[in-house]
């Protein structure tokens, strides 16, 4: 199932080769893969890669600093933009929402790990290991077996950051996943939690949610 061919747009292409033809390396991961392996249509495409910030700009004609000092730089194309992150350790979660520093690193699996569900730690590049999907973490499996499971410990994950409990709720109901049962334990242990992130990204997720099938 890790051999599926992904129809990127063409502009996401061009960035990750761009990146590639200039020695780095760039996935597109996250949601956008996660989407297209089920099938959906992605909202947007995120791109993750080895070239740091500065290196980004250096490539591409118009970018905008829209998170430079987490590594996030968005790339113009045709009046789209797309996210491209450097590659990046997560430091201590000092207010349970966002690290108190990150550090970059060349190593993608490291990238990997810090995110929040194994469905979300899925990363594709149409040329490499003849379009292969990246999947340290049984994400594809997660997917086929319609499971919502955090990667690595779920308190852990949860007490980092307390937006990954509606996000874990959001995802159950708009993809009709069920949440694995020591994850789900976590929430119902950590559920006040979410109450120490901003109101408008809780109200983000919770309006997502109720629209959920």
């Amino acid at each position: 199932m890790k051999n599926i061919r992904i129809d990127m747009p063409q502009d996401v292409r061009e960035i990750i080769n761009t990146l590639e033809d200039a020695g780095f390396e760039a996935f597109a991961v996250g949601g956008c893969v996660r989407d297209a392996v089920l099938g959906r249509v992605p909202a947007d495409w995120d791109i993750t890669t080895s070239a740091m910030p500065e290196e980004v700009k250096g490539l591409f004609s118009r970018t905008i600093d829209t998170g430079i000092q987490h590594g996030t730089v968005t790339v113009m194309k045709d009046h789209i933009g797309y996210e491209v992150t450097t590659y990046r350790i997560d430091g201590e979660y000092e207010d349970a929402r966002h690290p108190k520093e990150v550090t970059f690193t060349s190593n993608l699996i490291e990238d990997l790990k810090r995110r929040d569900f194994t469905i979300n730690s899925l990363a594709y590049n149409p040329l490499y290991n003849n379009g292969e999907v990246i999947d340290y973490f049984n994400g594809i499996n997660d997917l086929k077996n319609k499971i919502i499971r955090t990667i690595n410990n779920p308190f852990d994950r949860f007490k980092e950051d307390g937006l990954r409990i509606l996000r874990a709720l959001r995802f159950s109901s708009t993809l009709g996943f069920e949440i694995e049962e020591k994850t789900f334990e976590a929430i119902e242990k950590n559920y006040m939690l979410a109450l120490n992130t901003s109101i408008e990204r809780r109200s983000i997720e919770i309006n997502k949610l109720v629209f959920g099938d």
